[in-house]
């Protein structure tokens, strides 16, 4: 699947336990998962790609949208300048960058691509 600019391309939730989690969505669901470490593991067959990034804390709201853009300095200027606030400035992991932000009503999502330009 290519990443198309502008678009959701993945979905990623927080997770108490990554073992019981997977467990959880093989056997309801049939999805696979690939892991990336002891705190995240990546998940597959589920009609949008997504993870489970693995947390302590109790969560209110699990899920991080994620979506995709070719130059990430140009669209985290963009979120600023139109009252955006970045809450995780942009950082490198296994096959990219990314960064969060909330939106003008408080809406926690990311924006990532495969290398910084």
């Amino acid at each position: 699947m290519s990443s198309i600019n502008n678009h959701i391309n993945y979905i990623e939730f927080k997770a108490i336990d990554l073992k019981d989690i997977k467990a959880f969505y093989e056997q309801v669901f049939d999805w696979t998962f690939t892991d990336y470490g002891t705190n995240y593991t990546a998940f597959a067959n589920s009609g949008l790609a997504g993870g489970f990034e693995k947390t302590d804390q109790m969560m209110t709201n699990g899920v991080l949208i994620v979506l995709y853009h070719k130059n990430l300095e140009t669209v985290k200027q963009k979120i600023k300048n139109l009252g955006g606030n970045i809450t995780v400035d942009i950082f490198s992991f296994p096959g990219g960058n990314q960064f969060q932000f909330l939106d003008p009503s408080g809406n926690e999502l990311a924006v990532w691509c495969e290398t910084q330009k």
